[in-house]
């Protein structure tokens, strides 16, 4: 992540050089890089990796993470929020985010559609 706020803070810095208007873009895009890259050194220890525990065997379900997902959907819930989701439309959401963190996603994709991916494996035409 220093990698790409580096790379970042270079474009800003030829656009000064050149005289180019800054790019606001990049003004946000390194602000919120930081600010999440401070959130990762301050909480690296307590940031569990769950598509690895699963992997070991080991419980992925603690109660401070269905509080969260509990806290994320009621909040979503609460109808002065932009986006108001149905109990199904969570289920699905949670589903899908499960299947990601563990790597399952692509396969079930290509359980329900079997063509799926196929693209990928063809050879490509000169």
């Amino acid at each position: 992540m220093n990698d790409l706020l580096y790379e970042i803070e270079d474009l800003r810095e030829k656009d000064r050089e050149t005289g180019q208007p800054p790019s606001v873009v990049l003004k946000k895009l390194a602000r919120a890089l930081d600010e999440f890259a401070t959130y990762i050194d301050n909480n690296g220890g307590a940031i569990v990796n769950y598509g690895e525990r699963y992997r070991c065997g080991e419980r992925i379900s603690t109660g401070f993470v269905e509080s969260a997902v509990n806290q994320v959907v009621a909040k979503r819930f609460v109808k002065k929020q932009q986006m108001r989701w149905t109990p199904r439309g969570a289920h699905m959401l949670l589903q899908v985010r499960t299947q990601v963190l563990n790597g399952e996603l692509r396969a079930s994709f290509q359980q329900w559609y079997p063509r799926f991916g196929a693209l990928d494996q063809a050879p490509l035409a000169a």
